[in-house]
């Protein structure tokens, strides 16, 4: 409008043309006509005049002069360079008069003013960080994003997102409830619901009983029809180009939608937890099915340049902030709720056999393979934990089972095993989430040929390259997977608990069984007489659950009685050691379906469909199991635990405390106490009871007195007994000095420790500092050896005399809920991003 004025007004300068009036003209006199000087002082004086005027003396001629204002100062900051020092100073004192203009009832003030805002917020730093800073204006741009006016709220949701350019100015906008204001726009009260709206909610699991008599929340504008109202168009720029999405939708509708994931990814987890959880879960329906659509265009390849987007609104928001809007929603809202139900877990794997867990654990668990046969019948449909998934088998065929499931599934990034903070993952992910699966990381394809070599059917994604790009399965090789199978490869899905909510929960039970912070989950289906995986060994142990035909297995024996450490490098361990086996013979068993073997990590194995005349009928035909991997994190091993321990137990004497100053009493007190870790370290290297599952946590153990409980009591007891005996300082001494040779930070083995408090990662260790603490302890050890053997003796005996299990066991449990709770929050992420 100001630029047709502008023309309007050259014309009738240049020809004598008269002027087209506009609309807000027939409101003015010849006096109160006025060119506003661009001073910032007029300017201030003006509006403070005319607001004066208007809300004291009820004049109505002070609304044109205001907005002659509002423009001439909007003129000024989009044309004016920012000086600093200068210009921010000379507009804060009208800023001040924004708060009453932006509550007008007027609308064109109402909307002018909050284009200020927009305009200020863009202006500089210094003037976003000025606006943000002054709650009045942001407490009113919020409250104006509800105007009854369409033009008001557009220019309030537009002045939002320019605030939100700052890290500062979307934090004030978030301590002002913004993203509930957002969500309740986008929701609006309404008589009745439609069809789509209802349609949208059964299958987003909102409930098949809805009264559709009541008013309550639904959507501006529901999708226009059943076709997919998204497109994908990408802009070329760059060396990385992410998908937008574009909508069919209203275009203040995207406004609201775009600032609404602008600042919930903006969010802190106690943030996320303050949104009403009705406004969430609304929200996330929507967002769910906005997702379907956009993942299904994204996995055909369906996607656009920008000038080809006529009939679509191109949004800023990319596939991949949606895909983590998403997730956050589903952190404290999302479909993984149900508490874990460990007993329905206990009773379908060990008690439908005839081995109780008590006996598995006692005589099994982490020494021997057991199979566990599961008669006909022999659980109820409600009791089986696997009835649920298995319904997706009823109605379809194995090869369109898997294609179904394929072109559903998103990547799942793996979180690191320390992290403990959801969000940080998210940020180190944040450009790759919500992509189709990855070869290798997600999925495999392969079969073994002779029960040695492994053959890839995507081959091409194991080349050099493949570290560097990761190997995307769309639409294309999604089907050429079918063809893989009919030649007899093997299809491996890695991360099902991420998947399916029905896995899910029986990870999570299975992992509260074990007293471990989370249990993975892994399905193979297996063509007839075919071998997927060559002969290999876990860093786990699993239980393999037989859901359809038959499998035959072969177990080898152990040629060691240390078990393998998660994340270990195989070099380290055993790898078919020649020699004599510690358990006699190879072991051969044939699962049928409901049939569950337990496989000991360590324990080399192989599995093929075969025609076996040695076996019953010669049974032949495609497999289907699931592995449900028992994965012991290191903090939960038994040596964990005693790190934890003496971690709690000097915690107690305060020997980190600088009581001393910088007397050598004190520095030797806290060298020992550091080299009694990397002491504890090293038994575990040789003593396999150290890298045993430590089953505290189990909840199996949470009563007193309980054979799992007198049991987890014995073995700490006997772990005490070795450190004190079995510790000598003259061994960690020497395994210091070949530390400091190879620029080693031993101390780095034990940074999970920091998570038992917010103190230091470990006593007296300067983290910052990579090699300066091993290094001060090997000089401190070597100059005053006698005394720092004396020292280490010392706190090693008064440690393993006065350690108490209940104080361990408290911290410990605290320790594992926190890793829970993050492992959760994860899993109700990921399930909220698949479309199964």
């Amino acid at each position: 409008m100001d630029k047709q004025v502008e023309r309007n007004k050259k014309k009738k300068d240049k020809g004598g043309i008269k002027r087209k009036r506009n609309k807000y003209e027939s409101r003015y006199t010849s006096s109160t006509r006025l060119q506003v000087h661009p001073n910032s002082q007029t300017l201030f004086a003006l509006m403070l005049a005319s607001i004066s005027n208007s809300y004291l003396h009820n004049i109505p001629d002070s609304e044109p002069i205001l907005i002659q204002c509002l423009k001439q100062l909007r003129l000024s900051l989009l044309f004016t360079a920012p000086k600093p020092n200068t210009h921010e100073t000379l507009f804060v004192p009208i800023l001040s008069l924004l708060p009453v203009l932006l509550k007008s009832s007027c609308a064109e003030i109402a909307c002018r003013s909050a284009e200020i805002v927009g305009a200020a917020s863009l202006y500089s730093y210094g003037m976003n960080a000025q606006i943000a800073l002054d709650g009045e204006i942001v407490m009113g741009l919020i409250s104006t994003l509800g105007n009854s006016k369409r033009s008001v709220s557009m220019a309030a949701c537009n002045a939002v997102l320019d605030l939100s350019t700052t890290s500062f100015g979307r934090q004030r906008l978030l301590e002002f409830s913004a993203v509930e204001n957002l969500i309740s726009t986008i929701l609006a009260p309404t008589v009745t619901y439609n069809a789509p709206f209802f349609d949208c909610l059964k299958e987003c699991g909102g409930g098949s009983k809805v009264d559709t008599s009541i008013p309550s929340f639904c959507f501006i504008q529901v999708p226009k029809s059943s076709a997919a109202s998204v497109s994908l168009f990408i802009e070329e720029k760059g060396t990385e180009a992410f998908p937008r999405i574009g909508l069919k939708e209203d275009e203040f509708l995207v406004l609201l939608l775009h600032a609404a994931v602008t600042l919930i990814n903006s969010c802190t987890i106690e943030q996320l937890e303050k949104i009403p959880r009705k406004l969430s879960e609304s929200l996330l329906l929507y967002f769910k099915k906005l997702w379907a659509d956009a993942h299904k265009q994204m996995l055909c390849g369906n996607i656009l340049k920008f000038n080809q987007g006529r009939h679509s609104y191109v949004t800023n928001i990319r596939t991949n902030t949606l895909a983590e809007n998403i997730f956050r929603l589903s952190i404290n809202a999302g479909q993984f709720t149900r508490p874990s139900n460990f007993k329905k877990v206990e009773r379908s794997i060990f008690s439908s056999s005839g081995t109780t867990f008590e006996d598995f654990v006692l005589n099994h668990w982490e020494v021997s393979p057991l199979l566990m046969r599961r008669p006909s019948k022999a659980l109820t449909k409600e009791d089986d934990i696997f009835s649920s998934f298995l319904q997706h088998l009823s109605s379809e065929g194995v090869l369109s089972f898997i294609h179904s499931i394929l072109q559903n599934l998103t990547s799942c990034p793996a979180i690191a095993s320390d992290e403990l903070n959801v969000l940080s993952f998210l940020k180190e992910v944040e450009n790759h989430l919500g992509c189709p699966i990855i070869y290798q990381q997600d999925i495999r394809v392969l079969k073994t040929e002779h029960s040695e070599r492994e053959m890839h059917y995507f081959q091409e994604c194991l080349g050099s390259s493949c570290s560097q790009a990761p190997h995307f399965l769309y639409m294309d090789n999604v089907l050429r997977c079918k063809e893989a199978y009919k030649e007899g490869y093997t299809i491996t899905l890695r991360g099902m608990e991420f998947r399916f909510e029905s896995i899910a929960a029986i990870a999570d039970g299975l992992a509260s069984l074990f007293g471990q912070p989370s249990a993975g989950v892994n399905m193979y289906l297996t063509p007839p007489d075919s071998q997927g995986l060559a002969r290999h060994y876990d860093d786990h142990c699993v239980l393999v659950c037989q859901l359809l035909g038959v499998k035959k297995w072969k177990v080898f024996p152990q040629y060691s009685l240390h078990l393998p450490r998660l994340y270990e490098p195989v070099d380290s361990w055993h790898d078919m050691k020649v020699g004599t086996p510690i358990m006699d013979g190879t072991k051969q068993f044939l699962l049928s379906e409901g049939d569950i073997l337990y496989i000991p990590r360590g324990f080399h194995h192989e599995a093929c469909t075969v025609i076996d005349n040695d076996w019953p009928n010669g049974i032949a035909g495609c497999s289907l199991h699931l592995t449900l991997a028992i994965e012991v994190e290191p903090p939960f091993e038994w040596e964990g635990f005693t790190h934890v321990a003496l971690h709690l137990w000097n915690q107690k004497q305060n020997l980190s405390q600088h009581t001393h100053g910088d007397s050598l009493f004190w520095k030797l007190k806290v060298m020992s106490v550091n080299l009694l870790h990397v002491a504890i370290k090293l038994l575990g290297d040789v003593d396999p009871t150290f890298r045993k599952a430590c089953l505290v946590g189990a909840v199996s153990s949470s009563v007193t007195g309980g054979w799992l409980d007198r049991n987890q009591r014995m073995i700490f007891g006997h772990l005490i007994n070795r450190i004190n005996f079995k510790s000598r300082f003259s061994d960690v001494l020497r395994h210091v000095e070949a530390a400091v040779q190879r620029h080693e930070d031993l101390f780095q083995q034990f940074r999970w420790l920091q998570h038992l408090n917010e103190g230091e990662m470990v006593e007296g260790h300067d983290s910052s500092i990579p090699f300066a603490g091993i290094e001060n302890y090997y000089h401190l050890g070597s100059q005053h050896k006698d005394k720092a053997e004396a020292a280490f003796m010392e706190v090693k005996s008064k440690f393993c005399s006065e350690v108490v299990f209940e104080d361990v066991e408290h911290g410990y449990k605290m320790l594992l809920e926190k890793y829970k709770k993050v492992r959760r929050q994860y899993t109700s992420g990921m399930l909220s991003l698949h479309c199964n």
